[in-house]
């Protein structure tokens, strides 16, 4: 496992988009384990798809062989849309996969070519990467959704939401997983938003998680106390600046944030993750 894969895993930082997104994306949130390295970098829709198929009930499995030749005898693009969409449903509400989910519903958005879905597709992605823990899923989300806030900045250029959303995608896919130029492709997407408006504090929030991920502890807990200061019930700001602290090596300040941390969330199983990390320290 790469040392910056690792380095995201150990903080709290890292527990807390576990403890705040893993609750909104499906399938249901598992235990917080660590990022596994899997022994294949890339993660395959399609062969995910065919073994999800094994275990349908005869039922949903003809149901879903409906749905895949509409898909296929769509022969205008609205027909094409309305089948993905369909078939996006059908993942998430009869079968609860997040994956095929997801990736019918981005099929949708891009033959769509709305910003509206394609923004929609893309943000629901990018929470569920926030929060995965296999790499090679880190991977494939990162792509899909990175590909979807393109296309939508294409349409609408002037959107900052969706450069911040594109800028974290670098950040939480590959930069996590270890490639420090997939984080600097994501800092300078965040850069070119502060540099408009220093003020907005989703893109200082990912630029110092940025930092926190490539090592870079001073820039991060600068841009971190920025956040803090204008939003101070900020709970993932804070999570990040306390391992900021925690990592350059100043346990005062880390176990100070940690408390703050501890009583922002108000959940005992965070609670008990931050203890063992002041333990740690101590």
């Amino acid at each position: 496992m790469k040392k910056q894969l690792l380095l995201a895993v150990c903080g709290l930082g890292l527990v807390i988009l576990l403890f705040v997104f893993g609750r909104t994306v499906a399938p249901k949130s598992k235990a917080v384990a660590p990022v596994q390295a899997t022994q294949a970098s890339t993660f395959s829709i399609s062969g995910f798809i065919d073994e999800q198929k094994k275990k349908l009930t005869p039922s949903q499995a003809l149901t879903l062989s409906k749905l895949e030749n509409s898909v296929i005898r769509g022969d205008v693009t609205e027909q094409q849309v309305k089948a993905n969409m369909q078939l996006a449903d059908f993942w998430k509400d009869s079968i609860h996969s997040f994956e095929p989910y997801a990736h019918y519903l981005s099929q949708a958005a891009i033959l769509d070519k709305s910003e509206k879905n394609l923004t929609f597709a893309a943000q629901l992605i990018l929470t569920s990467l926030r929060s995965e823990q296999d790499e090679a899923k880190v991977n494939w989300k990162a792509g899909q959704a990175i590909t979807l806030f393109e296309k939508a900045i294409e349409l609408n250029p002037a959107n900052d939401d969706l450069k911040v959303g594109l800028g974290s995608c670098y950040i939480f896919g590959r930069g996590r997983s270890g490639n420090p130029e997939e984080t600097m492709k994501g800092i300078q997407q965040l850069l070119s938003v502060v540099r408009k408006d220093s003020n907005n504090m989703k893109a200082q929030l990912m630029l110092g998680v940025g930092g926190y991920v490539s090592g870079q502890y001073d820039k991060a807990i600068e841009r971190l106390l920025k956040v803090v200061k204008a939003q101070p019930d900020n709970l993932e700001a804070i999570a990040f600046l306390a391992d900021a602290y925690a990592a350059r090596g100043s346990k005062e300040e880390a176990v100070k944030w940690y408390q703050v941390s501890k009583r922002l969330a108000n959940d005992p199983h965070y609670s008990q993750e931050v203890d063992e990390r002041i333990k740690s320290l101590r």
